[in-house]
């Protein structure tokens, strides 16, 4: 039975709407970016319509498209989504129009291009393209090409725009920061493509596509690769997977593969950092969650303690590190690579609870990142200056904005009835129950998270008003517009996340289930398993 191509309609308007915007007479500024932000809410609409039709209940892929793409290479144009990919999907579709918004007057702090708007608002849609075909598709090759083609979009939103300066230093250390994210991820992506081709060549051997040959199509992979028809050894499997495990550290980061991302962060304006940290580089977990346990669950199951410590060491570095920033943008970046860490420590607990919590994680983060990070660059924007000792006193001449950046902050540090606290409770909880020790360690970025957010908070926001900032002014409508919603969504979630829990658990219960892992049973002591009412134990 045809159905409507909903997925492809999903990634497809965002790129025609980019054309669109690039097509527009230069002296149409504002049409270029009223027609972005048009595209990027019809393109939520979709995202809407495809979660209200989405079935918990019923198959594990939804909404497949399937068709012909290269048949001598068995690669197939197929999409489909799970639970899983379809809150990442709302996240990105959710996000875009707010960054729009957030981002409206951005490329003006560039230079004198008359078509610097266009640009801008094109190069952001194409990104949103990229990343929502990478969450849809359900062919390893197709995955593969747009998880790099997104790279060069965000490349030049990290380097061609940013706070506009004549200082040539800063505007050199922008283009160093574009050139490090693109190097580093480029390189991740090569070693994957190693890997891609390697797991090519395994299914060509076994005859694995519909009219021999290999194949690309991952559901395809997945059942051989769970049912042992590979035909393989544990080395060659390691290696595959250590190939697309490097490349998804990078994208994601895992430390100490993170360089790359506070010089990103800090360079570009405060919507297009937004965009890398919450909405691209969750590609590289969702890869973990997708690629790295489901193709290769001997290899996960292998080298799950190692990325469990990797991970713990990200959470209490990043941590560490935000404490000593001198620069609230950079302070947040880093808060993110201690994120990052929880979200991968929760995917290779391999636990219905950890990875549940690992996904809602991705969801959470990217709202409550957005949230401080875009408040962070309002205020920035204002003063001039992103050195949090030239701020003091800002909650008494512009205390919406201060208060917004409490709760965003507050988030931050997993405040419960906030959103994230949930999160970070599932993975901490998942987590204890295989690696212990690993989960005692991450809870103590708990209070690391405590002392970086509210010694920021005290530093820039309250106290007598410093000089140079008498003149700030309170979050303008516009401003509001974006806040609001993101503030919204991390009290809901954190009351009540259970319509996303909904859609998430059953994609992790048939993830663990493919690779034939299961909860850790509780441990009884012995007295208490023997123990009756009537007896005592001593």
């Amino acid at each position: 039975m045809n159905q409507f191509p909903w997925l492809t309609t999903l990634w497809v308007l965002p790129l025609a709407g980019a054309a669109l915007v690039l097509v527009l007479p230069a002296a149409q500024r504002v049409l270029a970016r009223s027609l972005g932000l048009a595209v990027a809410v019809a393109t939520l609409a979709v995202g809407i319509v495809v979660a209200v039709r989405f079935e918990p209940g019923g198959a594990q892929f939804q909404f497949v498209e399937s068709h012909r793409w290269i048949p001598a290479f068995g690669a197939g144009y197929t999409l489909g989504v799970d639970g899983i990919a379809l809150v990442l999907v709302l996240l990105t579709a959710a996000l875009v129009p707010l960054l729009i918004v957030a981002g409206w007057r951005d490329e003006r702090e560039v230079g004198t291009g008359r078509r610097v708007a266009h640009i801008y608002v094109a190069l952001t849609l194409i990104v949103e393209s990229m990343v929502l075909i990478s969450f849809t598709s359900l062919d390893i090759l197709l995955f593969y090409v747009f998880f790099e083609v997104m790279l060069i979009p965000m490349y030049f939103l990290i380097g061609g725009f940013g706070p506009r300066t004549d200082d040539a230093a800063h505007r050199q250390q922008r283009s160093r920061a574009a050139v490090k994210f693109l190097l580093y991820n480029l390189f991740g992506g090569l070693i994957m493509l190693a890997a891609v081709i390697g797991l090519y060549v395994l299914t060509a051997r076994e005859n694995l596509g519909e009219s021999g040959g290999g194949t690309f199509d991952f559901r395809a992979v997945m059942a051989a690769a769970n049912s042992g028809q590979l035909g393989a050894g544990p080395a060659v499997l390691n290696a595959l997977f250590l190939g697309f495990m490097f490349a998804f550290a990078v994208k994601a980061p895992l430390w100490p593969l993170h360089t790359w991302l506070p010089g990103a962060a800090v360079s570009a304006t405060p919507a297009s950092a937004v965009l890398m940290m919450a909405v691209v580089d969750k590609v590289g977990t969702f890869g973990m969650l997708r690629y790295c346990l489901l193709l290769f669950p001997s290899a996960s199951d292998t080298y799950a303690p190692l990325i469990s410590v990797l991970a713990v060491i990200g959470i209490l570095y990043g941590a560490l590190l935000a404490i000593g920033q001198t620069d609230v943008m950079r302070l947040i970046a880093y808060t993110s690579i201690s994120h990052f860490g929880f979200i991968i420590l929760g995917i290779f607990a391999m636990t219905n609870q950890g990875g549940a919590g690992a996904t809602l994680y991705m969801i959470n983060h990217g709202i409550s990142t957005a949230a401080l990070f875009l408040i962070a660059g309002f205020l920035v924007s204002r003063r001039g200056t992103r050195v949090i000792a030239e701020f003091g006193g800002v909650q008494k001449v512009a205390p919406v904005l201060a208060g917004t950046f409490l709760i965003a902050g507050l988030a931050t540090l997993s405040l419960p009835g906030l959103a994230p606290f949930v999160s970070e409770f599932l993975v901490l909880a998942g987590t204890f129950t295989r690696y212990p020790v690993a989960a005692i360690a991450a809870s103590g970025a708990l209070v690391l998270a405590a002392v970086y957010v509210l010694w920021l908070y005290q530093r820039m926001m309250t106290g007598p008003v410093k000089k140079g900032n008498e003149r700030l002014y309170d979050l303008l409508p516009r401003e509001l517009v974006v806040v609001a919603p993101l503030l919204a969504a991390l009290l809901f979630l954190g009351a009540y996340p259970k319509p996303v829990l909904d859609r998430i658990n059953p994609a992790v219960a048939s993830t663990l289930s493919t690779i034939g892992k299961h909860d850790p049973a509780p441990t009884v002591q012995p007295e208490a398993a023997t123990g009756t009412s009537g007896g005592t134990h001593k």
